[in-house]
């Protein structure tokens, strides 16, 4: 499939759209699949040395966000429909989270995505979520 969006395109609609989490995230890579960091910070951190839930969440949530619109183009209104986090392992307090992303589907108006969280360094997954998105109806 054609890529509508690349990583610094990407980049400048998560400042524009959502500059308050934007700078949390870095985008590796984005191709086939999409490859996206959280900078793990005090913020995102639990009691028990370890990275919290919610952030692994987000992680997920941000990452196959921006794998659909690298093939759909800058859809702010794309909204998540459905969403499974399996925790499989206590990630790294002091370690950034990695997000490994494919998108399974994508139709008019339904996306599913794939994601496995690492530790970075670590070859072990820390979490997998699948989620899935509405996409708007194209305007004009």
């Amino acid at each position: 499939m054609q890529l509508q969006m690349d990583a610094t395109s990407l980049d400048r609609f998560l400042a524009e759209a959502f500059p308050q989490v934007a700078d949390d995230f870095v985008i590796e890579t984005v191709g086939e699949e999409l490859v996206v960091r959280l900078l793990v910070g005090h913020g995102h951190l639990r009691p028990g040395g370890t990275v919290s839930g919610p952030t692994m969440f987000a992680l997920a949530d941000v990452g196959i966000y921006l794998a659909i619109l690298a093939r759909i183009g800058p859809v702010a209104l794309a909204v998540t429909t459905n969403a499974s986090i399996d925790f499989l392992r206590k990630p790294a307090a002091g370690r950034d989270l990695i997000a490994r992303v494919r998108i399974l589907k994508l139709g008019r108006v339904l996306a599913v995505g794939d994601a496995l969280i690492f530790s970075d360094g670590d070859a072990a997954p820390v979490a997998r979520a699948s989620m899935t998105y509405s996409i708007p109806p194209k305007q004009g």
